[in-house]
């Protein structure tokens, strides 16, 4: 069972026998113990953003050693007890690798980046349409301020709509994600890029979200709401991985076409 100290001291705990190299399925049985909702896209996504560095076989497969564990469980902990981001929990990480002790907060602080995450959570329902009664849904614009915003046309509009590119709320409005997109739309268009060339990108836009959609299903099915908060907050996190290895991906591929 891993444990750690909630002290700032760093945590403890085993993964068998000491200086056992493990792989991803036994570290995720092991971490199941105390954090039944943990998925393999989980513990690669630490990896990911450099929570944990496992060593590598010939072959390619990873392997965890104990500290390795013992680090996945503490960042798994301060994100469920104390609510911190992974950057927070990253500099905590190499101040203990330092020596150096670190301050946790205080349950009052943990409560209120708790009830921050509440607030997101809440806003970003009322935006999709779904906010509690009576809570005022986010602004959104009309479809002629869309166009002035975007500098298109009707006509470019109702393109982009029929490509599932852009879609108006139920009230008519669009929200800041659907202005975004429009004017991405309309600056692309300036290279001679058109809606229908962009549908391979909302494709593969549809089955990232799926793919994160799959990683935090089961934190939003959960009854703790500090859970689904998590929930939010792992979506958030990888939202933003994905955009970034998207750009990396394209910007590789255009540098093995031009060698």
């Amino acid at each position: 069972m891993l444990r750690a100290s909630s002290g700032g001291t760093g945590p403890s705990g085993t993964a068998g026998a000491e200086g056992r190299l493990v792989s991803i399925g036994t570290v995720l049985n092991l971490l199941r113990e105390e954090f039944p909702e943990v998925t393999i896209s989980k513990i690669r996504f630490l990896e990911a953003e450099g929570l944990v560095e496992p060593q590598r076989t010939p072959s390619g497969y990873r392997k965890f050693s104990t500290v390795d564990v013992e680090r996945l469980g503490y960042v798994l902990r301060m994100q469920r007890d104390h609510y911190l981001p992974l950057k927070v929990i990253r500099e905590h990480l190499d101040a203990m690798a330092r020596g150096e002790r670190v301050q946790l907060p205080t349950p009052a602080q943990s409560r209120e980046v708790l009830d921050l995450a509440d607030e997101a959570v809440a806003a970003g329902a009322a935006d999709a349409g779904h906010g509690e009664p009576g809570r005022p849904a986010a602004a959104r614009i009309g479809r002629e301020e869309l166009l002035a915003t975007a500098g298109a046309t009707e006509g470019e509009l109702a393109e982009w709509e029929s490509y599932g590119l852009v879609a108006a709320h139920p009230d008519g409005g669009f929200d800041a994600d659907c202005v975004t997109v429009a004017k991405l739309i309309a600056d692309l268009g300036r290279f001679g890029l058109e809606p229908r060339h962009l549908r391979a990108m909302k494709a593969a836009a549809d089955r990232e979200a799926g793919l994160v959609e799959q990683v935090i299903a089961p934190l939003r099915r959960h009854r703790n709401p500090q859970t689904r908060a998590h929930a939010e907050a792992t979506a958030r996190e990888l939202a933003a991985l994905s955009v970034r290895l998207h750009a990396a991906l394209v910007q590789s591929a255009l540098h093995l076409r031009t060698q």
